[in-house]
């Protein structure tokens, strides 16, 4: 009997990869209280359902940036698919596409811009970017993202280092022979072999990520391109307020998934801060510890335009490739259909804070 949600999946997942590679993907920075509170808070938002509402159809679609999809959810910029399945990022790609929604991918691609795009001629795409030291490679990696079509760049800007991650340490976590960084082939950065001597990623980053980057590259990047541009990382009002002013045309609520800075705001608390500071300027997005329909309904009506999953398509992903990732987006589809009908809300347009207890009930 395949998974009914995705803590199926989760625990599947756990059984099936080996455990540096299990727990890269699960784990968080220090003591992964971020990475729990992250949950927790979806489960402690409490909803207020309306009745005597005709929901007997019910309306997903939306739009993402003016990109119609099928429904308020798009995969988020995973790191290395193709250490959960040798199709990787192109497996997700097409299960992607299938379901209607946007793939979102990642700089640190197992598979190439160029080939998930192939893969998936006629899907969504987002291009996620980290900045390098060397500006020319991430000008270089933007000039492909838009020869092959993607439909908008997501910088990370919570990661000028890697957060502390002691699972990756005590694993000696790096990339076994044969998989690299595709994207980053053609420059001569798409190495990182583990060597027996803790984390390789965080030897990486701190050898080429660009740590001094500040505001000034979001107005250099913007220069770049045509592409609609969407910062990813933002937990706080007053960095909300700055993104708007320089421009962005969106923001990721993210703590990258407690994978940073422990002890972060988690983003339902975050989600709220920032929606009431930008108050509709920009579209705004938020990832961290969904697992459920209904906690997609709770970002929507914080005033997030869609949500991004990550660690739960890497465990159907693991499960049973493309089929799995597909399977597993529909479950998640058909919870948050269910929950828009027993809360008398059956369009997306139709969710908004009302659906909510205040903060302080």
């Amino acid at each position: 009997m395949p998974p009914v949600n995705l803590h199926q999946y989760e625990q599947i997942a756990r059984d099936r990869l080996p455990q540096m590679v299990f727990e890269y993907f699960w784990g968080g920075a220090e003591d992964e209280v971020t990475v729990r509170d992250n949950r927790l808070g979806w489960q402690r938002l409490r909803l207020r359902p309306r009745v005597l509402v005709d929901v007997a159809s019910r309306d997903l679609s939306t739009t993402v940036l003016g990109q119609s999809v099928a429904f308020p959810v798009m995969t988020a910029p995973c790191a290395f698919n193709a250490l959960a399945h040798p199709d990787g990022e192109l497996a997700v790609a097409r299960a992607a596409t299938a379901c209607g929604i946007i793939q979102v991918v990642s700089t640190a691609g197992t598979h190439s811009l160029e080939e998930v795009a192939q893969a998936a001629p006629d899907g969504l795409r987002w291009f996620q970017l980290y900045c390098y030291r060397d500006r020319g490679v991430t000008q270089s990696l933007v000039e492909r993202a838009v020869a092959a079509g993607y439909r908008a760049l997501c910088l990370t800007v919570d990661a000028p280092l890697v957060g502390r991650r002691d699972r990756d340490t005590n694993n000696n976590f790096g990339l076994p022979p044969g998989m690299t960084w595709k994207n980053l082939e053609s420059v001569g950065l798409d190495r990182m072999d583990a060597d027996g001597a803790g984390s390789a990623l965080v030897k990486y980053i701190a050898e080429i990520w660009d740590a001094s980057l500040t505001w000034e590259a979001i107005e250099w990047l913007r220069g770049l391109s045509p592409l609609p541009l969407v910062v990813k990382g933002i937990l706080t009002a007053e960095d909300a307020r700055r993104a708007v002013d320089h421009g962005v045309d969106g923001i990721v609520v993210s703590n990258h998934g407690g994978r940073q800075l422990d002890g972060t705001l988690p983003t339902t608390e975050a989600l709220r801060e920032v929606a009431d500071a930008v108050a509709g300027r920009v579209e705004l997005f938020v990832d961290g510890g969904i697992r459920r329909g209904s906690d997609v309904l709770k970002a929507l009506a914080l005033g997030a335009k869609a949500v991004l999953v990550g660690r739960p398509y890497l465990w159907a992903l693991a499960t049973n490739g493309q089929a799995g990732v597909e399977h597993m987006l529909g479950l998640l589809r058909e919870e948050l259909d269910l929950c828009m009908a027993l809360s008398g809300r059956p369009t997306i347009g139709s969710i908004d804070r009302s659906l909510l207890t205040s903060p302080d009930a």
